[in-house]
């Protein structure tokens, strides 16, 4: 069980570095710090975003909302607003007590700003109303499906809600006219990177409504992030740890097997499909248009 710890944060909007050829931020930000999905490859763990305790808490800045109002009133460009990057905005018992991304959508809708969320939840679905407000401007949502497979996503993310979930859900916010899609990575070395999982993730993005995924090929793993990852690997994929070592050594970026010949797959498997692959940007707006002299 996780344990919820309220804290107050100083800021909330951070600037992007453009451009941003991933997803068009042009702001972000992190409403809580941990995650309740915890995926075994997730970055957060890593010692340099100092969240100590990434397993057995989630911080809540319960005074998210009042800062993002401040500062969006300030804001003089209308850019793209992402949340997703550092955790879920939708770790399930913080959101579902706090609801800070649902409040946060509703002061986004009412400033008229776009947004783009990266999400494993379907509990997207409970701010689908608010979407449809945002989507008035732009509102995107991205959901990370890595496998089609139930019961392997079971392993590699205990506390998210299964894929056949997240396309259900995006199914949904297809048929209300929201921009949805998947985010494809990691696509794990040894355990992912096979033509059938490549192929079955875009049909079944296709068959739910998606118009694009945006892949990356491989994982990162550093520090305390590679020790956990490989601990799990010890417990899931017996001698698995030994085939990543050999290859990989102490590398960061641990790319799929045969990743180009898997992009290209993707790549042909989206034009069957009617599927691009990277994301709409949205094209920012000064806040303050001059007035009409007229």
């Amino acid at each position: 069980m996780f344990a919820l710890k309220e804290i107050e944060a100083k800021t909330l909007l951070a600037h992007v570095r453009q451009p941003d050829t991933w997803f068009g931020l042009k702001y972000n930000m992190n409403l809580y710090r941990g995650c309740e999905h915890q995926c075994i490859y997730c970055d957060s763990r890593s010692e340099c975003y100092q969240i100590e305790d990434f397993g057995g808490e989630v911080l809540v800045k319960v005074n998210a909302i009042d800062l993002l109002r401040r500062e969006l009133a300030r804001k003089r460009v209308k850019g793209m607003i992402g949340t997703g990057a550092m955790n879920d905005p939708y770790t399930p018992r913080a959101e579902r007590r706090y609801n800070l991304t649902g409040q946060a959508l509703e002061v986004i809708a009412q400033l008229r700003f776009p947004v783009h969320i990266l999400t494993k939840s379907d509990l997207v679905l409970k701010d689908l109303d608010t979407l449809r407000e945002i989507n008035r401007v732009h509102a995107v949502v991205s959901f990370t499906i890595t496998t089609t497979d139930d019961a392997l996503a079971r392993k590699l993310e205990p506390g998210a809600p299964s894929p056949s979930a997240r396309l259900r859900a995006m199914q949904t916010l297809a048929a209300n006219g929201i921009h949805t899609g998947v985010t494809l990575m990691p696509v794990l070395p040894f355990i992912e990177d096979s033509a059938e999982n490549i192929t079955a993730i875009v049909k079944s993005a296709a068959a739910h409504g998606a118009s694009y995924i945006i892949p990356a090929f491989g994982v990162t793993l550093r520090d305390r992030q590679r020790a956990y990852y490989y601990d799990r690997l010890d417990k899931l994929f017996p001698g698995l740890r030994q085939e990543y070592e050999a290859r990989f050594g102490e590398q960061y970026h641990c790319p799929a097997n045969d990743a180009d010949a898997l992009r290209d797959l993707l790549d042909a498997r989206c034009r069957e499909h009617g599927l691009v692959t990277e994301v709409s940007h949205y094209a920012p707006e000064s806040a303050a248009r001059q007035l009409s002299l007229f």
